[in-house]
């Protein structure tokens, strides 16, 4: 039997220490917003924050993951889908067929709360992900977006304005 953190909360779960972290978050903890992609690492529609850090949770294996490891969906970013980078993705209509996304925003939250207002070369390094549908520009624009908002929060200043349907400021 493993204990996990996830989301703040710790579930006891019944499997072999050799299952991924991935299929014990969809199948044992029913939480069904990280998605299986390649199965190797490479894709990052699997990606969760694993102390602090994004990690590919198709590559851990359950029985290194201690107990006192915190472990962070796309469920568990904020409690009502208003994290900065959620709503960049929105403002913006990030997602295309919007498989890969969860994996995304969780990659972008990851470097913004390491680098708070990232550069192109930033953005393009930590933002690894594999988008089949090519959303790389809108994905960047994003990122920005919510490093503007996070950079607005911390100061007290009002968000940048939102950008209208045609990619303007409004």
């Amino acid at each position: 039997m493993a204990k996990l953190n996830i989301n703040g909360k710790v579930r006891d779960v019944e499997v072999e220490a050799d299952t991924p972290l991935l299929w014990v978050i969809r199948e044992q903890v029913g939480l069904t917003g990280t998605k299986y992609g390649c199965g190797v690492a490479q894709c990052g529609a699997c990606s969760v924050h694993f102390n602090g850090e994004v990690a590919r949770s198709c590559s851990i294996p359950v029985g290194t993951v201690k107990a006192s490891d915190r472990i962070v969906t796309i469920e568990g970013l904020s409690p009502n889908s208003s994290h900065p980078v959620q709503e960049a993705w929105l403002a913006l209509d990030v997602p295309q067929c919007g498989y890969c996304q969860s994996g995304q925003i969780m990659a972008a939250a990851a470097l913004l709360k390491k680098k708070p207002n990232p550069t192109d070369d930033d953005i393009d390094e930590a933002m690894s992900n594999i988008c089949r549908c090519g959303t790389y520009q809108r994905i960047r624009a994003a990122v920005r977006m919510a490093a503007g908002a996070r950079i607005a929060q911390a100061s007290g200043a009002s968000a940048p304005p939102k950008p209208d349907s045609r990619g303007g400021r409004s």
